[in-house]
């Protein structure tokens, strides 16, 4: 029925008082009494963010009711002594209102309330919040009762606000007028014997007759049988359309009583109790917690706060007690009396003294611990002890039935019906979402439980221990299903906490352990591990609990490759002295045995590795990464879209955050560490509560371009957020998060600005721009105090751009740092002169630096993959930091200065002990190299980061032979054995050959006008042969000065081949990019063939090993086989999808091995080049290649049964079945090539950071 329109017209006349005066949440609850409004319509208005909009929103809502409404609100206001607005409203009260609905502005008592009180339905808590999701699937369950009798269970965990909820839903007009118009009849059970629950039911049997008239009293019944029967004529004949609420049933023998074919509603900690009795049955199960919102709303009733006012312990109390309402009313009660007792009662709950959380209330038991034992003590004495050995479980952790299957000894089935048990009486939870189902309890249930069994903790776990040492006596689980990722996440843990220490060295100290928990939990769980019971394990021996953990943390991003890695292939690059290199040793020595491959490195000490852990956190580069303020943490983000944090410790994920719809630039975290700053190419910035990941703050609508950077105030005395982008003009603001819009705009930049920085005391801030400037702005005023011109130092700047990346301040603020281009400058901030300038490596430029706050280090980070540490008192280098494989873009001190972290775009962070980097002495040489194997002596050529020439002895790393340092890069070198001679070219076409050792420079050849690709000694060493970038090919009598050129390519020869090793054949084959092979007489000069081989350029070619074939493969992605004789091309290879980088004949001739960019390698038949294998087709592993990289060499065992490739890390391969067998990862990447020893036992490389490898097979 529409509201009258006298009662409309008078709500619309006087709207404006109405919605400037009332409270809207004291009249609500009047009104849902009434029945007139539901818990979602009050939820909904409550949820407006003022009173001023609450009260609008109860206006429109009353327009769009009935009369009853208008009468509702009218008595509600009379009752809140809103006299005055109830006079407006009084004349236009409707005169008739809806069947059966007495009121009057006089009467207090409405509709519901009176069938609510007449039935003994308890009133609403004087403290109360709705939970209306719950509500509403209680009523829709009770609907289902309006045609036919039946049972709608209520169940869930002591305290977790059954009752209340059963209440509430009963109160609501509609279900009662429609469903239940004959009454609402509550009874309270309890734990009660049949004397006691006869008493209930004579009372409750009093109570209807009363109802009726006097006649029908009766003599109360004598017997439970006599009171069923009365019962059931009371409820099917004077009753028929009621409800009976019975409230905390515990037994199915009492529920039975009430079995009389009637409509009933029970609340009990027990779901499986209708199964006893007969009819429709309905279920609704009460989660065991309100979430923290609602939680808090309860607190801040009973202390008469508003639930933003609260202090910091509320909440803390709320996740304590995972928002039980039990436990959130108790405490609320009690300060309500003691309301300076929030930390008292925090402590109480953290400490599991339930016993002093107690309070007299209507609930039945006085104290939480009574709450709770009531429950267990119901169990059979023999699943009362079962029921104990889940103490030892983790907070928040699910498990099977097979875990606790072990755990008992019990076939899983019998362990099922057991876990249902508990779950039936509350006293478990079950995941059902899961297959297998997942088990758990609530925190306070296990709190409980571990107050209960404090001195038998360490039994307890050592039970646990003891079990899976029988059950998994051959071996750990390894199927990764549900109970092998328990075991395996938590043996260490129960080990530790039964005190097993040496059950606990032995196993992490096992590489196989190593390898398992690796692989299925990843590194960062096996980290954590190592620190988490680090007391333990120094017991045994400090040294080896400390290699175990470097192992880990310096290759753990190599255990998140799949295929998953060869952890004791990976432990043999440890150093000899490691107790992991021996222990992995000795397991590939027995391995070897029955032929499985494994290698070792022989010269160690060229392999060094300063970092201290190394996070692969996101698929894509790491723009930013910084500390929390407290340092236990780091966050991450960059082209991934996401937003990580981890432990510093261990690498270990704590949160992971879709965080923006483009590329994240930079993350910060405030002062606090309770909030973490975004910016995005996306031009929104966007602030996360950093424990829970929720996203507090929004602002998307001031910048237009790409915000680069956002950072936080250093002080919590005044909390603001600074960012930067790249607009013309409006491009840096202050946010104060309680605005919606900036709080400041700094002008003066009109070009982009890169960073932005606030001085120690956020006085000031610095902005660093591409305009070439640093400008400082007084934080309080936003008005520019400097600008700083750093493009006026460049004196070659005037027509080109110096772009400032970022600035940092010294820890006193009386020095800003700036970097640009390839220098760091220094400046007095009160003069602005510069008082230091860092000019570094010419090649690179540096993209970020960043001031420690303990000490007058400076960290730079570089865009030739390093990162250094500098002193800037003694204006000198401290420390090399190499090991990452691209471009470093961010690097910042943790706030002790004990740590520096650095992340690039090779996907990594890398965290770095300030103490113990240094300046490596470790060799650094560049990829293009030649090796010579001297019986058992092994002599590396290749040029040094300085651009000298070094010839060493492999194995010792000792320096046989160095060259001053050229002026023109060196980009090639060959050796030769007699006579003992090195050659190489160099970059403007010079070529040059010294004598070995004693580095007699022999020969200057000139001739070529661009970079020299590649040379090679004749056989005899009396020829050496060049070929460039200037299309030719030269042929040098190096000893007389003769040569000859091989002209007629029109681009670039990178490589080319001798067409025999005999002396007498003078033939040499060549290729380019011009997709051409050409054939030429070395003697003479004369071109004698001339094919167009490919579309595309061709990138390598191989003459088979009985000279009868050649192969070339191009950028054309294929490869084809050619004829010596006929020059003809015999077999045209496809199948490849990217450029075909390499290829390789078998020693047999009979095969071919070709390598692509993809990382792909293809094995085909020479007699009718059909494909006989794809290595690696399944899948790509973190690198984004089936191989790390491009596939750029190749070799085949003399035997033609191993295949060795070379790409971002080596592979050797079973060519017989296409299978990789065994993987080494260098430190760097990107291998050019692999040399070789005969017996194909010793294997040579360098890699991109310069690091040379000499690896020999273990046999």
């Amino acid at each position: 029925m529409a509201l009258e329109e006298g009662a409309r017209s008078c709500l619309l006349r006087f709207w404006s008082k109405l919605e400037q005066d009332i409270k809207p949440t004291y009249l609500m609850d009047h009104m849902i009494s009434d029945g007139v409004m539901t818990v979602e319509e009050e939820e909904k208005i409550r949820t407006q963010a003022t009173r001023k909009d609450q009260a609008v929103a109860l206006l429109e809502l009353l327009l769009r009711k009935d009369n009853r409404s208008y009468i509702s609100f009218y008595n509600a206001l009379v009752k809140e002594s809103y006299d005055d607005l109830a006079s407006l409203l009084h004349d236009d009260l409707p005169r008739h209102s809806f069947d059966g609905y007495k009121a009057s502005s006089d009467s207090s008592t409405s509709y519901v309330q009176t069938v609510l009180s007449e039935g003994g339905v308890p009133q609403r808590p004087l403290v109360f919040v709705s939970r209306p999701e719950l509500v509403n699937r209680v009523r829709e369950k009770l609907y289902r009762l309006q045609k036919d009798p039946g049972w709608v269970t209520v169940f869930g965990m002591a305290g977790s606000g059954k009752s209340v909820l059963a209440s509430e839903a009963v109160r609501h007009y509609e279900l009662i007028e429609e469903c239940f118009p004959g009454g609402i009849h509550w009874l309270s059970i309890g734990q009660l014997d049949k004397p006691d629950l006869l008493v209930k039911i004579q009372s409750l049997c009093f109570r209807l007759e009363q109802s009726l008239d006097s006649q029908s009293l009766h003599r109360p019944p004598s017997s439970l049988d006599e009171a069923k029967e009365r019962l059931r004529f009371l409820m099917l004949r004077r009753y028929p359309r009621s409800l009976l609420i019975l409230d905390d049933v515990w037994d199915s023998t009492v529920l039975k009583v009430f079995d009389i074919h009637c409509r009933i509603l029970l609340t009990t900690r027990n779901r499986s109790l209708a199964d006893s009795v007969s009819g429709a049955k309905y279920e609704v199960e009460v989660e065991s917690g309100l979430d923290e919102n609602k939680a808090l709303e309860i607190l801040a009733l009973y202390t008469d706060k508003k639930p933003q006012g609260l202090p910091g312990e509320a909440r803390s109390i709320v996740r304590e007690c995972k928002g039980s309402p039990l436990v959130v009313s108790l405490i609320g009660a009690l300060l309500k009396d003691k309301p300076d007792r929030w930390l008292y009662y925090l402590r109480q709950l953290q400490q599991k003294q339930f016993k002093r959380i107690r309070k007299s209330s209507s609930y039945d038991y006085d104290a939480l611990d009574q709450a709770m034992a009531a429950s267990i003590e119901v169990l059979p004495v023999e699943h009362q002890e079962l029921y104990k050995d889940f103490t030892v479980i983790e907070k928040d952790i699910k498990i099977p039935a097979t875990v606790l299957s072990v755990l008992w000894d019990l076939e899983p089935e019998e362990v099922e019906d057991i876990l249902q048990e508990f779950v039936n009486k509350s006293l478990l939870f079950v995941d059902s979402n899961n297959k297998p189902y997942l088990y758990y309890l609530h925190d306070l249930q296990l709190d409980f439980l571990v107050e209960q069994n404090r001195n038998h903790l360490e039994s307890l776990h050592g039970k646990v221990v003891r079990q899976y040492q029988h059950h998994y006596r051959d071996g750990p689980p390894i199927s990764g299903d549900e109970e092998c990722l328990y075991w395996i996440r938590f043996l260490t843990y129960h080990m530790a906490k039964a005190n097993l220490s040496q059950e606990l060295y032995s196993l992490m100290f096992s590489l196989d352990w190593v390898s398992i928990k690796a692989q299925i939990m990843g590194p960062a769980h096996l980290i954590n591990d190592y620190v988490e019971y680090g007391s333990i394990l120094d017991k045994e021996n400090c040294e080896v609990r400390s290699q175990f953990q470097e192992f880990l943390s310096l290759n753990g991003h190599y255990l998140e490759q799949r295929p998953f890695p060869d952890v004791v292939q990976l432990a043999l690059s440890q150093p000899h002295a490691s107790e992991v290199y021996k222990k992995a040793r000795l397991q590939a020595l027995h391995r070897a045995k029955s032929g499985k491959l494994y290698f070792e490195l022989i010269n160690e000490s060229s392999v060094e590795s300063l970092s201290r852990l190394v996070i692969h956190p996101h698929q894509g580069s790491v723009y930013s990464a910084c500390f929390s303020h407290d340092g236990t943490k780091i966050a991450s983000c960059g082209g991934s879209k996401t937003l990580k944090v981890f432990k510093t410790t261990s690498g270990e994920k704590l949160t992971e955050i879709q965080a923006h719809d483009d590329e994240v630039l930079c993350c910060a975290f405030s002062s606090d560490d309770s909030l973490l700053a975004t910016c995005s190419s996306d031009r929104k910035v966007k602030v996360w509560n950093a424990e829970r990941g929720r996203l507090l703050r929004v602002f998307e609508e001031e910048h237009e371009e790409q915000v680069n950077h956002c950072v936080f105030t250093n002080t919590t005395r005044r909390r603001l957020l600074a960012t930067c982008s790249n607009d013309r003009g409006l491009n840096v603001k202050l946010w104060n998060l309680n605005k919606p819009s900036s709080q400041n705009t700094m002008f003066g930049h009109f070009e982009p600005v890169n960073h932005c920085c606030f001085s120690p005391d956020d006085t000031y801030m610095s902005t660093s721009s591409n305009d070439g400037t640093v400008k400082l702005f007084q934080v309080s005023s936003a008005n520019e105090w400097k600008t700083i011109n750093v493009k006026s130092l460049f004196t070659d700047s005037d027509d080109e751009e110096v772009f400032i990346k970022c600035s940092t301040w010294t820890a006193d603020g009386k020095r800003i740092i700036c970097a640009a281009r390839n220098a760091v400058l220094v400046f007095d901030v009160d003069t602005s002169d510069m008082l230091l300038e860092i000019r570094t490596n010419r090649l690179s430029t540096v993209q970020y630096c960043h001031a420690c706050p303990t000490s007058n280090l400076l960290a730079i980070a570089f865009s030739n993959y390093t990162v250094e540490l500098w002193d800037l008192e003694e204006n000198q280098k401290k420390a090399d930091c190499s090991g990452h494989l691209s471009w470093v873009y961010r690097v910042q001190f943790s706030p002790d200065g004990s740590q520096l972290l650095s992340c690039s775009d090779d996907q990594t962070v890398r965290l770095w002990e300030t103490e113990k980097v240094h300046t490596s002495s470790a060799v650094c040489l560049k990829r293009d190299s030649d090796v010579l194997f001297q019986d058992e002596k092994i002599v590396v050529s290749a040029a040094d980061n300085c651009n000298r020439l070094q010839v060493r002895d492999g194995k010792t790393g000792s320096v046989l032979f160095q060259s001053e340092e050229k002026l023109s890069r060196i980009r090639c070198t060959c050796m030769c054995r007699e006579p003992s001679v090195v050659g190489f070219g160099q970059e403007d076409g010079t070529v040059q050959v010294l004598e070995v050792p004693s580095g007699k420079l022999l020969a200057t050849l000139l001739g070529h006008t661009k970079t020299v690709l590649h040379c090679q000694f004749s056989q005899n060493g009396h020829t050496l042969f060049t070929s460039s970038e200037d299309s030719t090919i030269r042929v040098w009598k190096w000893k007389t000065g003769e040569w000859k050129v091989l002209q007629g390519h029109k681009e670039q020869v990178r490589c080319f081949s001798l067409l025999s090793v005999s002396p007498n054949d003078t033939r040499l084959l060549s290729w380019s990019f011009d997709g051409t092979v050409k054939v030429w007489d070395t003697e003479s000069g004369e071109k004698l063939q001339d094919i167009e081989a490919h579309r595309g350029a061709i990138l390598s070619c191989h003459v088979s090993p009985d000279r009868c074939l050649f192969a070339t493969t191009s950028a054309d992605r294929t490869a084809k086989i050619w004829d010596c004789e006929s020059w003809q091309c015999v077999h045209t290879l496809n199948g490849h999808k990217d450029c075909v980088r390499s290829c390789r004949f078998s020693w047999d001739s009979q095969g071919l091995a070709t390598g692509d960019d993809n990382g792909e390698i293809r094995l085909w038949s020479i007699r009718d080049g059909s494909l006989l294998k794809i290595c690696s087709p399944d899948g790509k592993d973190g690198m984004d290649s089936l191989h790390g990289g491009w596939v750029t060499d190749l070799h085949f065992s003399p035997d033609d049964s191993l295949l060795v490739s070379t790409g971002g890390y080596i592979k050797w391969w079973d060519v017989a079945t296409g299978d990789a067998l065994q993987t080494f990862y260098p430190t760097g990447s990107s291998l050019k090539k692999i040399h070789i020893s005969a017996d194909f036992s010793t294997f040579v490389t360098i890699d991109s950071i310069g690091i040379l490898y000499i690896l020999r097979r273990i046999y």
